[in-house]
């Protein structure tokens, strides 16, 4: 087992090597957990990919971040009080980490502690109804009170009602851009409320990323695998709230 796999704190610069590793053109969760374990450590991995490239066939050299993006993106994260926190780390989400393909870093602000709470997503229609909103604030309020964290994703209607009944008892957002671009705009005051009040906001995605229908469903994805199970309040037919329900059903959770 390599020194990044022990469960111990990243020191700065392997933290730096990672995030430049993730960051590189063609180098998701999968490929960078193969990477590691075949070179032994992130900063081997950056070092080694450009020949392992050419081995493997391919015809042009691929894009690998370099030290001043990884640089400023740290800078970003520390601007807004954010930290990464790779997985294996103390602070990284339990269950997140015991998912498929779990993002190797994640962005964080708030208080980590509240994702050793029992977690339960809540998510829903954005164009909910009255009723639907008061169900999800009842369901949201009762297990916070029963010391369970809230997870959901910032968007209008449930996921609003949600995170603001769940807000002092512990409640996680989880971002489809960057940290540094949280929507919908409405809910700028509820996402800084979020940290404030002992709860966190998370991405797997770079700072300066203005998030895209695409990376909904990616959102969709860390919602269910932050989760022990999933409550679904008034989803349409076809719609992201399913897609977290069949993912959360993927994964075991209930």
């Amino acid at each position: 087992m390599n020194e990044e796999e022990k469960g111990i704190r990243l020191s700065d610069e392997q933290r730096l090597s990672w995030l430049r590793l993730i960051r590189s053109e063609n180098v998701g969760p999968a490929t960078f957990r193969d990477l590691i374990a075949h070179c032994g450590s992130a900063s081997n991995a950056i070092e080694m990919l450009p020949e392992l490239v050419r081995r493997g066939g391919r015809g042009r050299a691929i894009r690998i971040a370099g030290v001043d993006e990884a640089e400023r993106e740290m800078r970003a994260a520390a601007r807004i009080g954010a930290s990464f926190v790779g997985i294996g780390e103390p602070d990284y989400p339990h269950y997140l980490r015991h998912s498929d393909n779990p993002p190797p870093l994640v962005a964080i602000k708030g208080n980590c502690g509240v994702f050793r709470l029992p977690p339960v997503a809540i998510v829903g229609a954005r164009n909910a109804s009255l009723v639907g909103i008061k169900f999800a604030r009842t369901i949201a309020r009762e297990l916070g009170e029963a010391g369970f964290a809230i997870i959901s994703g910032l968007a209008r209607g449930i996921d609003t009602a949600a995170h603001e009944a769940s807000l002092h008892h512990g409640t996680v957002a989880a971002m489809a851009g960057g940290l540094d671009h949280p929507y919908p705009p409405e809910n700028l005051g509820l996402f800084a409320a979020i940290p404030q009040h002992g709860g966190a906001v998370i991405s797997e995605m770079p700072f300066g990323w203005e998030p895209r229908a695409r990376d909904f469903p990616r959102r969709n994805r860390i919602i269910a695998a932050l989760s022990l199970g999933l409550v679904v309040v008034e989803a349409a037919e076809r719609s992201g709230s399913l897609i977290s329900a069949r993912l959360a059903g993927e994964l075991g959770r209930l």
